[in-house]
């Protein structure tokens, strides 16, 4: 594995390899590649790159790692990679990178979850639970991939157990009430809208950001066709909706209508395809963080928006197959299991339809004499003397 070399006009010198491989399909090629500050870059070029071309568990997991990436970089949209990489790059490749993929074993796996179980923040905080899960999901499929590729036994992270969980505690929600009172603490129309939409409709933020004015119909309907990401590096995309039955057509209020369109009017020079709100998902959080601290309402995000429209429609007697299609859920077991949890004051109002519908039925199997009197929305009951 030699390295050369060479100087440049200037009498600096540099390093380059020379060096010839077998590629995936049985050619023979050859690679040439210069730019090298040191001999030890060149060798180490060098090594990484044959790595490659080997299919064998013994190899680094950090080459492991970049195979994964770009096999699958080929089937999922680039917001996951991205996502991915963050992960990989941040809360596994920091413990496993010196490592060899088959010498990553159950205890150094448990090592691992562990670290990350005492985990603290800044703030005290660990991670959430669901964060944990995801954590130790994208490590095991690495090692699944290895499994599967790389001829590598078992993988490690199925003996070692998992971290976390995959069911997140209850979704936080506002009442409508709560969060008019949020709406009369923005300072802005633009903001109030923004926020209207969100909690009317339903729509994840990345929908919102990503409407246009072709996407507000006459009919008094929203298109979501699209959802608008931010990558790491500032690069804006549109992308599909998250899954098929996510691309849907929405009936929307009467009033947000008229202030869609009146809004969409006020902005000069808009074309049917251009964004209606110029911001994105930090611009979101950081506007809500800063209203709720004034307002001093409960803490919950853009997303749990969502979560208290579905919950509002739940709790209006809205059929759950329509909830699921305007959230658009792949399935109504979706709806079903993110958001059957209704308002704080839900459970004494059934208590109390149960206590009328018990007294009801004593009432009929009983032979008495009863008055009624109507006393605004309340009854008094009196009951006169029960007779044999």
């Amino acid at each position: 594995m030699p390295a050369y070399k060479y100087t440049l006009s200037n009498g600096r010198t540099l390093w380059y390899d020379n060096f010839y491989y077998t590629d995936w399909m049985g050619n023979k090629k050859h690679i040439c590649k210069r730019g090298f500050k040191t001999q030890r870059e060149a060798k180490a070029y060098e090594e990484d790159f044959l790595y490659k071309q080997v299919v064998r568990c013994d190899i680094p997991f950090k080459v492991l790692v970049e195979h994964y990436l770009e096999d699958v970089g080929h089937r999922l949209r680039s917001s996951t990679i991205e996502n991915k990489r963050y992960i990989i790059d941040t809360k596994i490749l920091p413990y496993f990178k010196k490592l060899k993929v088959n010498q990553i074993d159950t205890v150094k796996v448990r090592n691992w979850q562990n670290v990350l179980l005492e985990y603290k923040d800044e703030n005290g905080e660990p991670y959430k639970a669901t964060y944990l899960k995801t954590i130790h999901n994208q490590l095991s499929c690495i090692m699944n991939y290895a499994v599967r590729h790389y001829g590598l036994g078992v993988n490690p992270c199925h003996n070692a157990g998992s971290i976390g969980s995959s069911k997140a505690p209850e979704k936080n929600i506002w009442t409508p009430k709560q969060y008019d009172i949020f709406r009369n603490y923005l300072k802005t129309d633009t903001n109030r809208l923004v926020f209207d939409v969100l909690f009317w409709t339903g729509m994840r933020s990345g929908e919102l950001l990503a409407l246009t004015p072709a996407d507000i119909l006459p009919s008094k309907e929203i298109n979501i066709c699209k959802t608008y990401v931010t990558l790491r590096h500032g690069v804006e995309e549109y992308h599909d909706t998250k899954t098929p039955k996510s691309r849907r057509i929405i009936n929307i209020p009467e009033s947000l209508y008229s202030d869609l369109t009146k809004y969409i009017k006020m902005l000069y020079g808009i074309q049917p395809t251009d964004r209606i709100f110029l911001m994105g998902r930090s611009s979101l959080d950081k506007i809500m963080k800063e209203t709720i601290k004034k307002s001093g309402l409960p803490k919950i995000t853009p997303h749990d928006l969502r979560h208290s429209n579905a919950s509002m429609l739940i709790h209006m007697g809205v059929n759950i197959v329509e909830i699921s299609r305007r959230l658009g859920h792949e399935s109504v077991k979706t709806t079903w299991d993110t958001y059957s949890h209704l308002y704080p004051d839900s459970d004494s109002v059934i208590a109390a339809k149960l206590d009328a519908m018990r007294f009801d039925v004593e009432k009929s199997n009983a032979h008495t004499k009863e008055e009624y009197v109507d006393n605004s929305s309340e009854k008094i009951i009196t009951i006169a003397k029960m007779y044999s």
